[in-house]
């Protein structure tokens, strides 16, 4: 059997310098800290700049995984850009991350599946180092979400924000690596979190725009019960898959989507809430961009030690939900 494995290399992350605060939005939305808090856990979030695009926050996240695993950009083999807020349409922001980084060599490309995407894109790039056809890959979550909320609806603005994750994965071997991945989907809930408006259906005209269908639309409630079991379940079973219980986690770093559903899974899956990393009371809900940006904050703070066994479990639009275990 072949011992060779995909390992995470190097992290980075960034985002946008502006905060924007519960009693910031006080003043924007009928809204308050304490209902802000009480339901998310959200204390504050970064909020882009009217000329930020996702490229540059992803490339400058991607520029300090490079740097961290002392590698340099022309060694890439692959970029993959997990996002649903391309800088445009057309074309693959990857791309332009690829010419930023000056990552000559590498074909890149956009992968879509909300808030899971990065766990989706980190298992692509698994099975490219697996066959050999890649020794470097770089995945990327990035999402500038403010560019697509309605700031007078309380049930979303309050919740998504902006900034970028990045790690480059690179072969290696067993017992260091992906250990195990799984994911699934449900389209039939797919208006459960939508944008309706932009695309081919609906392309842009006066009257989508009068109708605010290029906003982020949630049906929080349905979204919240679901989110719960279905990361509970693709926990357990990706754990499986890599022969561990929930006792052998020695992080579990989740999708930062609301505060009461990583409470709820850690305690379902009965990990201590001091094994769970937890960055949305800063950093908000930045879809693909939310696991790594944790973990590379748990990794250059020192939690995270050599031999470590993490968990990542991701649920989003789609509806997708995913989840891997990751030997440091």
């Amino acid at each position: 059997m072949s011992s060779l494995s995909a390992v995470i290399s190097g992290t980075g992350m960034s985002v946008p310098a502006r905060v924007v605060t519960n009693h910031d939005l006080e003043r924007m939305v009928d809204t308050s800290d304490e209902w802000i808090t009480a339901r998310t856990g959200i204390k504050e979030r970064r909020i882009a700049g009217r000329d930020e695009g996702v490229s540059e926050h992803g490339a400058r996240a991607a520029r300090f995984a490079l740097e961290a695993a002392a590698v340099p950009p022309e060694d890439v083999d692959l970029v993959i850009l997990a996002t649903v807020t391309p800088d445009m349409p057309i074309p693959a922001s990857s791309c332009v991350i690829q010419d930023q980084l000056g990552c000559r060599r590498a074909w890149a490309f956009d992968m879509q599946a909300g808030c899971s995407g990065f766990i989706y894109a980190q298992s692509v790039a698994k099975q490219f180092l697996l066959s050999g056809r890649a020794r470097h890959v770089l995945v990327i979550g990035a999402e500038l979400l403010s560019k697509y909320l309605d700031w007078s609806d309380r049930g979303t603005c309050v919740i998504f924000a902006d900034g970028a994750g990045a790690t480059l994965m690179s072969q290696g071997t067993l017992p260091r690596g992906v250990l195990a991945s799984a994911m699934h989907a449900d389209g039939s809930m797919a208006d459960y979190i939508c944008m309706p408006g932009g695309g081919s259906k609906q392309p842009p005209t006066a009257d989508t725009v009068r109708d605010h269908l290029h906003f982020i639309k949630m049906r929080g409630n349905e979204t919240f019960k679901i989110a719960v079991r279905s990361l509970e379940e693709v926990s357990r079973e990706v754990l499986a898959s890599a022969g561990l219980a929930p006792d052998d986690v020695d992080w579990f770093i989740p999708h930062q989507a609301n505060r009461r559903i990583i409470d709820a899974v850690g305690e379902r899956l009965g990990i201590p809430a001091e094994r769970s990393y937890v960055n949305i009371d800063r950093f908000g809900n930045t879809s693909a961009a939310s696991i790594p940006i944790a973990l590379d904050e748990a990794v250059r703070s020192g939690r995270v030690a050599s031999g470590d066994r993490i968990l990542m479990a991701a649920f989003g639009a789609g509806l997708t939900w995913a989840a891997s275990v990751v030997r440091w």
